[in-house]
């Protein structure tokens, strides 16, 4: 382990030894016998940069924090892992936690130095959906009584409320049906309209006003502090499907939070997210939240000690400003023990690259996905594409003004898509387009010239995986010309470039691997990184 905590130190242009990286860090380093470094102190001394967060969920407030042998275990733990902030969570799948052992626990870890707040997780709340058994139909009046109960209890305790990523339904029953045909949203003895009839269209005016009267509404009444989060799920090409509406949400919710629990993409029963995922939808919810967007959240389901410490690091590199590690209770057992110490033993490092990222603006392949677009069968395709050493720039307006860009069917949410983009064409910019944009565009725009790429997706993103070398370096030498870079590397090795000319790059392969960057030699072990930053 010591050996690989070497390998895995910090790599800044100018060198800095891993004790000085500490130093640097504001930890102490003593004379021939050094005492180990606090974590704890590592942790509260950088949390303005990055911090790291759990949460105890409604029954693990019930199992682990109802006693003082509990508690006391449970803050010995958080301050062994780093974490300076808990989320105590009130409601999740039927059971409401004790006021009481609520109470108690939140002001006990405030005692010890932790900043507290609150989690709802909208499972099984009422009257369930006709799809997923852990979802609730919302159109059912009862149901959203029941939700405003909810949140009115959990703003009576925490003046900031989390709401894990269940806020969603996927409901089509009668009512639901009679209310999409209809083209009305009922809350209460409200209506409001739907501007379709798809059930994009009724499910997302549907959240977003029960958002705004049975949440947002009812939480400021009784605690008129209160801030409430809005999680989103890591699925974004689903969001509008089943009522997430990120504009319109974003713009009500106090903060947004962003799921980059892409687990470990071979796992049978959790595997087919890719690593690079979390760095995308971190950045691309980043860009549609601003500063309302708080940080990332990961799980250790479905995950080996690479692949967790790889959702850290991924979602640090997306700019989150905190990793909220799901939780407490799960990463007690099966594989969160494992993924722990190895997350324990990065901290150090991963907090002196979010500060380096925190100081730089990244740059690169403009990756435009608009805001509910469809991916048809190109779905992920952001993420696959970030596999291949491109380094993206996710956005979700169009991307005017960018050096080069990347379009895939997804662009063809935008009704002024074939105008722009052959305007940007005309520039000599240099554009990749998956081959399913480029026959959505036929007849419009002319793709046939010397800045413009296909890429060969097939309808089949995870493909891109198998691209030769040879194919990735000619895509890489075009789409970077802009930027006076050149990038030589297999599969499965991602690059991040930053305005400085700092970059990171990853090596997610099991073998070692030989990269060259602007044709400097670099070699990665398996599944390690380098960061180079300019002083």
């Amino acid at each position: 382990m010591a050996s690989r905590v070497i390998r895995m130190a910090l790599i800044i242009v100018v060198g800095i030894r891993l004790s000085g990286l500490l130093a640097s860090l504001g930890a102490e380093t003593q004379g021939p016998e050094k005492a180990p470094v606090s974590l704890w102190d590592l942790a509260q001394s950088k949390q303005t940069v990055h911090r790291f967060s759990t949460l105890f969920t409604a029954q693990n407030v019930r199992d682990h924090l109802a006693t003082e042998e509990g508690l006391a275990a449970a803050i010995a733990w958080c301050r062994q892992t780093a974490v300076t902030k808990v989320y105590l969570e009130t409601f999740r799948s039927k059971y409401t936690a004790e006021r009481e052992t609520l109470q108690r626990a939140r002001d006990r870890f405030r005692s010890e130095g932790f900043a507290v707040s609150g989690c709802v997780t909208t499972t099984i709340v009422g009257k369930q959906s006709t799809g997923w058994n852990l979802i609730s139909c919302y159109t059912d009046p009862a149901t959203q009584d029941k939700l405003q109960q909810v949140f009115e209890y959990t703003a009576g305790l925490f003046d900031e409320i989390m709401i894990d990523d269940f806020w969603f339904t996927d409901c089509k029953c009668q009512d639901c049906e009679a209310g999409r045909q209809s083209k009305r949203v009922a809350i209460g003895d409200k209506t409001y309209p739907v501007t379709g009839d798809t059930w994009e269209d009724y499910r997302c005016e549907l959240l977003v006003r029960l958002s705004q009267d049975r949440i947002l509404g009812p939480a400021r009444r009784v605690n008129p502090k209160v801030s409430i989060i809005i999680k989103y799920p890591q699925w974004y090409d689903n969001f509008h499907e089943r009522g997430y509406d990120v504009v319109r949400e974003t713009a009500d919710f106090d903060r947004i939070w962003v799921g980059t629990e892409t687990r470990d993409y071979n796992d049978k029963q959790w595997g087919g997210t890719v690593q690079y995922e979390a760095y995308f939808i971190m950045r691309w919810l980043g860009g549609i939240g601003g500063t309302k967007c708080g940080g990332g959240w990961y799980d250790p389901y479905g995950t080996t000690e690479q692949t967790y410490v790889e959702q850290a690091r991924q979602t640090i590199l997306g700019g989150a400003r905190e990793s909220l590690l799901f939780c407490y209770g799960s990463l007690l057992k099966d594989t969160g023990p494992k993924n722990v110490e190895a997350l324990r033993a990065n901290v150090p490092e991963l907090l002196a690259v979010a500060q380096q990222v925190a100081r730089r603006k990244v740059i690169g392949i403009a990756a435009y996905k608009p805001p509910n677009s469809h991916p048809e069968n190109e779905r992920r395709v952001f993420d696959f594409v970030g596999m291949t050493g491109l380094p993206l720039v996710p956005c979700h307006d169009f991307p005017t003004d960018a050096k080069a860009a990347f379009f895939s069917i997804h662009a063809l949410k935008d009704p002024q898509l074939a105008e722009q983009v052959s305007a940007f064409i005309a520039a000599g910019k240099p554009i990749l387009v998956t081959d399913g944009l480029a026959a959505g565009l036929a007849g419009k725009v002319t793709l046939d010239v010397p800045n413009v790429r296909v890429l060969p997706v097939k309808g089949d993103p995870k493909s891109l995986l198998t691209l030769p070398q040879a194919e990735l370096d000619a895509i890489r030498q075009l789409l970077l010309q802009p930027f006076s870079r050149r990038f030589e590397a297999p599969n499965r090795v991602a690059l991040y470039l930053f305005e400085d000319g700092g970059y990171v790059i990853e090596n997610f392969r099991d073998e070692r691997v030989t990269v060259k960057l602007d044709g400097k030699p670099d070699e990665l072990a398996p599944r390690e990184w380098t960061c180079h930053w300019k002083p």
